[in-house]
């Protein structure tokens, strides 16, 4: 099943602090229900036995000296078996051999072509109807993250829970936001906003109707409200990569990122970056934030980067380069 559109988004804030130059991460709890991640699943239903799992104390996360942040966005890996899980939707010639473990080869591809400073997976990390233990599902899923001792956080889609755990198998305390600064929302389901846009103004592609909840819950007017939310990312819709902006606001998608996923053939998995960049100051140092950029990877040969453009700058919004770029945008 693609979807079950009544299941609250769990919803993850990265807050840029431009005061003391890191990100603090942190759950929003309005309206709707959030779950962060921060640990893997196995870690909750076994005591860490496990030597790569161990709790330690989060780490800050800081902007880079070059005065950069860079975050990529995982959406929907829904991660089963490992390398006895068949992939959907790819080409004849893509078929023999291809599992979940293809995956997993994009994570370390992408890890290793962007050097993010942190990595956020946007739910349905597992697709729990085909994995025979999630909580062994959920480790192989973030290994990668893991193994390359990279921060990171994962919020919950539909399908987490449909295996050997529930919701609440997965639940950490909140951290509360503590700072305002400009502000980037993450979480699984997209707003029924989404559906306004049309080819006129997005970058990207819109393959398949928007998979939001029936009910409008009002988060949207409540992002708004807040004044500091300039870009949401979420995933859910596999075949639909676009970014439009919508009262001050960008509204994104990932873009499928799993091969046991539905998708379309021939429509390369891909993967979302975003960079938030500092100004310089005349004494030489960093300042607050000036830009957030975004663009996409595509599963390919060169790892092709992809519709580059400036999601928010304190000059201007919604700067667009739809061309194919070689590399990640300047």
């Amino acid at each position: 099943m693609k979807r079950a559109t009544m299941v609250q988004p769990s919803s993850t804030f990265v807050n840029i602090n431009k005061k003391n130059l890191w990100v603090s991460l942190a759950i929003a709890v309005l309206s709707l229900c959030f779950v962060p991640i921060n640990v893997s699943a196995a870690v909750r239903r076994h005591p860490p036995q496990q030597h790569h799992l161990s709790r330690k104390p989060s780490p800050k996360l800081r902007f880079g000296r070059n005065g950069e942040f860079k975050i990529l966005q995982v959406a929907d890996m829904h991660y089963a078996d490992g390398k006895t899980t068949p992939c959907e939707d790819v080409l004849p010639s893509q078929v023999d051999g291809c599992s979940d473990l293809n995956t997993t080869a994009f994570i370390h591809r992408m890890i290793e072509a962007e050097k993010p400073n942190f990595i956020i997976f946007t739910g349905d990390n597992i697709y729990g109807f085909d994995s025979k233990d999630s909580a062994k599902s959920m480790d192989a899923a973030f290994a990668p993250a893991i193994a390359a001792r990279i921060p990171w956080a994962a919020v919950l889609g539909n399908h987490d829970q449909e295996g050997t755990l529930s919701r609440e198998a997965y639940m950490s305390p909140p951290n509360a936001q503590k700072s305002s600064a400009p502000g980037l929302v993450y979480f699984h389901i997209p707003l029924p906003e989404v559906a306004s846009f049309d080819s006129t103004n997005f970058t990207g592609v819109r393959q398949e109707d928007i998979g939001s909840a029936s009910v409008n819950s009002g988060f949207f007017t409540t992002l708004v409200e807040a004044g500091d939310v300039k870009a949401v990312f979420t995933g859910h819709d596999h075949v639909n990569d676009f970014c439009g902006q919508l009262t001050g606001i960008q509204l994104c998608y990932g873009g499928g990122f799993g091969y046991h996923a539905y998708g379309k053939a021939g429509w390369p998995r891909r993967a979302r970056v975003v960079v938030a960049s500092l100004e310089k100051t005349e004494e030489g140092g960093w300042g607050t934030v000036k830009s957030i950029k975004t663009w996409k990877r595509l599963d390919d040969k060169h790892l092709t980067a992809i519709d580059g453009e400036v999601l928010w700058s304190k000059k201007h919004t919604g700067t667009r380069r739809k061309k194919h770029i070689n590399g990640s945008p300047a």
